[in-house]
C-alpha cells in the first residue's frame, strides 16, 4: 500500500503543479516559491501554525501573487481529505462541522497531528519538485 500512496501522492501533487503553472505569471511564481518556503516552516514552527499562516495571506483575487496560498491551501485540503479522510469526521464518522483545515490541525491528537505533518511534508516534497520543473523563472515579489 505505501508504493500505491507514494505513487497517488507524486501523480496528484502533479496534477496540483500544473495546475499552479496554469496560474497568472507572477501568480505562478509566487507558488513555486510557498511549495518551497512552507516545508521549511512547517518544521520550524508546526503544522497549525504554519496553515494559519497561510490561511491568513490567502487571496481569492486571481491576479494578486497571494493568490498562490489559497491555491495551496485548497489543494492541501484536497490531497488530505483523499488520504486520510478520517480527520474530517468524528469518531462517528460523521463529518465535522467545522472543516477548516487549520482547525482539523490543531483539534488532533499528537499521534494524528505528527501523521498529518508526516504526510503533508511527504506531499509538498513532490509539489516542489513539480512546481520547479513546470514554473519558469523566480518569484522576485513584485
Amino acid at each position: 500500500a505505501r508504493q500505491i500512496l507514494s505513487q497517488q501522492r507524486a501523480k496528484c501533487a502533479y496534477e496540483f503543479a500544473e495546475e499552479g503553472s496554469k496560474l497568472e505569471g507572477k501568480v505562478a511564481k509566487a507558488y513555486k516559491s510557498y511549495t518551497k518556503k512552507i516545508p521549511m516552516m512547517i518544521k520550524t514552527n508546526g503544522l497549525g501554525a504554519t496553515f494559519a499562516f497561510v490561511k491568513a495571506k490567502a487571496n481569492k483575487d486571481t491576479s494578486k501573487r497571494d493568490h498562490a496560498y489559497e491555491v495551496i491551501y485548497t489543494q492541501t485540503e484536497q490531497w488530505l481529505r483523499e488520504t486520510t479522510p478520517h480527520v474530517f469526521q468524528d469518531k462517528q464518522g460523521k463529518p465535522l462541522k467545522n472543516q477548516d483545515l487549520v482547525y482539523i490541525f490543531i483539534t488532533q491528537d499528537s499521534h494524528t497531528y505528527r501523521q498529518i505533518a508526516v504526510e503533508v511534508l511527504a506531499f509538498f516534497t513532490w509539489l516542489k519538485r513539480f512546481a520547479e520543473g513546470l514554473i519558469e523563472g523566480e518569484d522576485n515579489g513584485d
